[in-house]
Order: C-alpha cells, then sequence, then structure tokens
C-alpha cells in the first residue's frame, strides 16, 4: 500500500516522504479501515510516540496521522460492534502506525460510525480538534453556562470548535488569534476578539477559563487573567505556571465515540462547522503537510478521492 513514513525526527515535516509499505493486519479486536481521508497534526512529528513504541524501542518509518475517516475492510478476530463495509472515523493510537496510508489497523472501541450524509473530508476534520476542544472545555475546565472562556488559537482548528461549542453552552467566549483572523474569530462564536499582535492581552480582565493552544509566554500572561476557582487547560505540555488560586491542567486528546457522535450530529444540524484549510491527496502530502505558508484551518489528506 501507498504510505506517508518519516524516518528522521530532526528533518520534521520536510522528511516525509511517499513510500510502498505493508498493509497493516487487524489484531484482536481490531478492525482494518480503508482510509478515504486522514487528518494530521504538525505537533506529531515533536512527539515521542512517533518515534518509539511504549517499550522505547525505535518503531520507524513510521506512518503518522491519527485522524481517519474511511471504510471497514476487515474485522480481526473477535471484534463486535462493527461491520465489514461500515462508514466509521475516529482517533488512532499514537503508538502504531497512522493515517496517512490506504489502510491503518485501529481498535474497534476508538471508532465511531460515520453518519452518510457527512463527507469522509468533514469526517477526518472532525476527531482531534473536536474532541480535544470538549474535553478541554467540559471534561477538564468544568466550563457552564453564563462563565467566561478565553480561547487561543480561536482560529485555528482545536480554537475554532472550541468557541463554536463554548458558546453553545452559554458561555461568554473570547478569542485571540492574528489581525487576519479577527472576522473568523467572531464569525465562530466569539464576542470580543483580541489581536496577539497588537492589543493588550491583560485587556480581556479576569476570566472563568483559559483555553491555551501556544504555551510559554502567552500562557504565563493568561494564568493571571483566571480569577480564584478558576482554571487554565493547556493542550501543549505541563503549565509552567498556576493561576492564583486556581487549577492549571494539562491533558492528551483520548478517543471518545460517544462523544465524537455527539459532534457529529452538531455538524448535521448545523451547530457546528470544521474549519478545513486545504484538501490534498497522498501523493501530495509531504508538500501540503509542510506548506511554504500559513494555512488557515486542518489540512485534510484525502486518500481515495
Amino acid at each position: 500500500m501507498k504510505a506517508i513514513v518519516v524516518t528522521d525526527e530532526a528533518a520534521g515535516r520536510a522528511g516525509m516522504t511517499l513510500a510502498e509499505r505493508p498493509r497493516p493486519e487487524p489484531a484482536i479486536g481490531d478492525v482494518l479501515v480503508e482510509v478515504h481521508a486522514s487528518g494530521f497534526t504538525p505537533t506529531e512529528l515533536e512527539w515521542p510516540s512517533t518515534w518509539a513504541d511504549r517499550l522505547g524501542r525505535d518503531r520507524t518509518p513510521a506512518i503518522p496521522g491519527h485522524e481517519v475517516a474511511g471504510v471497514i475492510g476487515a474485522l480481526g478476530y473477535g471484534t463486535t460492534g462493527l461491520s465489514v463495509g461500515q462508514r466509521v472515523f475516529g482517533i488512532t493510537d499514537w503508538y502504531r502506525d497512522g493515517t496517512l496510508a490506504e489502510y491503518v489497523a485501529v481498535e474497534a472501541r476508538d471508532l465511531a460510525p460515520l453518519p452518510g450524509d457527512i463527507d469522509f473530508t468533514v469526517g477526518a476534520s472532525l476527531p482531534v480538534s473536536g474532541l480535544t476542544a470538549w474535553q478541554a472545555l467540559f471534561d477538564h475546565g468544568r466550563l457552564q453556562a453564563g462563565q467566561s472562556v478565553l480561547v487561543h488559537g480561536a482560529a485555528g482548528g482545536v480554537g475554532s470548535m472550541a468557541a463554536q461549542l463554548a458558546g453553545e453552552a452559554g458561555a461568554y467566549v473570547i478569542g485571540t488569534g492574528r489581525a487576519a483572523d479577527r472576522q473568523a474569530v467572531l464569525g465562530f462564536g466569539a464576542r470580543e476578539f483580541v489581536d496577539l499582535g497588537n492589543d493588550a492581552l491583560e485587556d480581556v480582565g479576569q476570566v472563568d477559563l483559559v483555553l491555551d493552544v501556544i504555551g510559554r509566554e502567552i500562557q504565563r500572561r493568561s494564568a493571571a487573567l483566571v480569577r480564584p476557582g478558576g482554571t487554565l487547560v493547556s493542550v501543549t505540555g505541563p503549565p509552567e505556571v498556576r493561576p492564583s488560586g486556581g487549577l492549571a491542567i494539562d491533558f492528551v486528546v483520548v478517543p471518545d465515540p460517544v462523544r465524537l457522535g455527539g459532534i457529529a450530529q452538531r455538524v448535521r444540524d448545523g451547530r457546528l462547522r470544521p474549519l478545513i484549510g486545504t484538501v490534498a491527496t497522498l501523493d501530495d502530502a509531504p508538500s501540503a503537510l509542510d506548506p511554504a505558508e500559513r494555512v488557515r484551518g486542518k489540512t485534510i489528506i484525502s486518500v481515495r478521492p
């Protein structure tokens, strides 16, 4: 099968190449998915799990990509709950070969049925961004109606989802980004926009929750904005600072097929709009995933156009 592989950690995204790899075999509890569309998180190539297995052994050449939308081609021994020919989407294991390939073996418990009226391209854009946003806001941030939330990177994949979900939940959303992102962020339901290049972040005042996807200085400054009893939630690693009288939490998104089904339903009825920037073929994936210029939104690789 054709797949995108990486072998050199130092090369980053520039080291991605198209290669022939053996088609995976589904193990006990797995399904083999015929990949129709794949999502990729740019920071994947900085994760230890991309380069080594859980015992620390080198696993290159590795296939990145951990968001999939496709059709089940085969079932592993003992697999139940899904069927051959079924449309599915979800997140694959970080330590296993991923979805930038024609086939991927995935634990059945990590997949959700993909409704027939959602395109595979859209389906592949939802798992990591949608579940990260949900888990940050509600599972870890405990966001409630009437509270305020500062969403960094609100014109990005996770941030745009978070702004929409928080607004739907009745929260007051303040989104940040670059100057060119203003209209996009407001279009995703933010009540206020902060241009991190020109506006004073501290003018936001106190908020109940900060969702940080940037880290470093922005994270440190944001911690001071969390009111007592509030929370700073980071997806960039352990927070360097803790809000005075509040909590600082970092987490890694986990598969949740039930919640993913709810996210898909919101897309179906128009309450949630995914942000897709570029759609490219598997042959063009190396250049599409390492763009010369910034692309707003998630890049999706259409494996079976």
